[in-house]
């Protein structure tokens, strides 16, 4: 007695630390101190619900569902429970999971105002993606946007005073002036957006599904992680490292939109670079480049907004066309989320996925964009409720099985811009620093040196932007959570 009696009390006061690191922002921190409560009292459906809201900031949904059905279960009249699994599901874009959950808070709190809010947006979604399944025309029966677009019949005004591309041709001149506009707020006339986007689309599509990279002895390459719409920390990495040419290629390993307000401004600036030179900048397809995605964090928000439906549609479209992953002198793997739920996967299984589609939820594709390490042996469920996770043991056996050194991935928020995993064989990197303007974590890129390859890993922190917060452009429902 005395001894559960203590147990309840020490996790009280772990419960006490945790909330403090989670308004730190510290929120693995706070995981850990949760999980120690949880550990002491499992039979409190406050930790577990305290536990969903950080993993929901760490953006692990998966996670955050389970801890938030557990609290359910605990006690089927805690409120935030539902709200927790509701707030999950819509970071999934499972709005009609999200309406029951939130159906069920307004009954507990018939008169909370919040709650009947939340209620009457999540309608509001459901009703809107029934009308878009209503209206959705057949897979065979869909058009080509691009085919429908011709820029040359777009008049630029006399008054217009940014950037032009003359003819055909993008340069280096035209990709610095438009990148220098764009530092000043200033937007980019449509015709040349269209041209660069169009210009981009045909590139990718002569491309396989995974792309072999060739750096020859004595040279460089620089691999980057999630820029997710910094444009100014993007601006960054050119100062410290160089603008992308052929004697200083980058690869950009997938979510360069969504979260971050200048998401156009980034996608434009990498595919002008790729029309400028194919070879001094390679793009990779996170799990952001998709619809679905888009839709909720804010990138077909600020297209919409910035140019025109249109654009909507064609970026939707020009993303199915990006590369699922590269390997550079048949020595490193970049992926932009990691490895596979079934043993034996070849560079060939991966070079022929028909990638020119949204993601589908299972299979390769998916596990490509999704997927995380984990450091137990094995393969575990995705904390995002999305992909898999996968042991140390899984990136040895794919390395052996396709000759290969290193795997290195995105895809996550590391606090020092990277993490070495795996028995030094898996690399994470990403280079959004101080992600939405809350995480306070360090950017990091990767330079490799042929012949070696050693992996220098060089970290950054954030640089100032204008004031417009992440998510400005986000659907207004998950803006309600952030």
């Amino acid at each position: 007695m005395e001894t559960e009696k203590s147990n309840i009390s020490k996790a009280e006061e772990l419960k006490v630390l945790a909330n403090e690191a989670f308004n730190a922002r510290k929120y693995s921190q706070a995981i850990d101190l949760y999980t120690q409560a949880i550990e002491l009292n499992s039979g409190n459906a406050v930790y577990y619900s305290n536990r969903a809201f950080a993993h929901l900031r760490l953006e692990e949904y998966g996670s955050a569902i389970q801890d938030a059905s557990e609290a359910i279960e605990i006690d089927p009249k805690y409120s935030k429970g539902y709200y927790r699994r509701g707030a999950a599901y819509i970071g999934l874009g499972k709005f009609k999971e999200a309406l029951k959950d939130f159906q069920q808070v307004k009954k507990m709190c018939p008169n909370d105002p919040d709650a009947s809010k939340k209620l009457k947006e999540c309608e509001k979604a459901v009703m809107k993606l029934k009308f878009e399944e209503a209206i959705a025309a057949p897979e065979s029966e869909r058009h080509s946007v691009a085919e429908s677009i011709d820029f040359h019949t777009i008049d630029v005004e006399p008054q217009y005073s940014g950037a032009r591309i003359e003819g055909d041709v993008v340069t280096l001149d035209f990709v610095k002036k438009m990148m220098e506009d764009f530092k000043n707020q200033k937007f980019l006339h449509k015709r040349y957006a269209f041209q660069i986007v169009l210009q981009t689309r045909e590139i990718l599509q002569s491309l396989p599904s995974l792309v072999d990279i060739r750096v020859p002895n004595g040279k460089r390459f620089t691999v980057c992680g999630d820029v997710h719409g910094q444009f100014y920390d993007l601006l960054n990495i050119f100062e410290l490292n160089g603008l992308p040419s052929e004697e200083n290629p980058y690869l950009f390993n997938g979510d360069f939109v969504d979260r971050g307000s200048f998401s156009l401004e980034v996608i434009l600036t990498l595919f002008a670079f790729k029309c400028m030179s194919p070879s001094a900048i390679y793009l990779a397809r996170g799990n952001h480049e998709s619809k679905s995605m888009n839709k909720i964090y804010g990138f077909e928000g600020e297209v919409r907004s910035k140019l025109n439906d249109t654009f909507v549609e064609l970026f939707a479209e020009v993303f199915c066309f990006l590369p699922l992953a590269h390997v550079i002198n048949e020595k490193v793997f970049v992926v932009h989320g990691g490895l596979f739920s079934v043993d034996g996967v070849k560079l060939s299984d991966i070079r022929s996925i028909n990638r020119f589609c949204e993601p589908p939820e299972e299979g390769l594709m998916c596990e490509v964009l999704w997927s995380d390490p984990q450091p137990l042996p094995g393969r575990g469920p995705s904390k995002r409720g999305v992909g898999l996770s996968f042991g140390p043991d899984v990136t040895e056996a794919f390395l052996k099985e396709n000759n290969l050194d290193l795997v290195v991935r995105s895809h996550e928020v590391k606090d020092e811009g990277y993490e070495i995993e795996h028995d030094g064989k898996l690399i994470t990197v990403f280079s959004a620093p101080n992600y939405c303007d809350q995480m306070g974590n360090k950017g990091a890129f990767i330079r490799f040196e042929a012949p070696d390859l050693k992996p220098n890993i060089v970290t950054f922190s954030a640089v100032p932007h204008p004031d417009v917060k992440p998510m400005a452009y986000a659907n207004n429902f998950l803006r309600m959570f952030s």
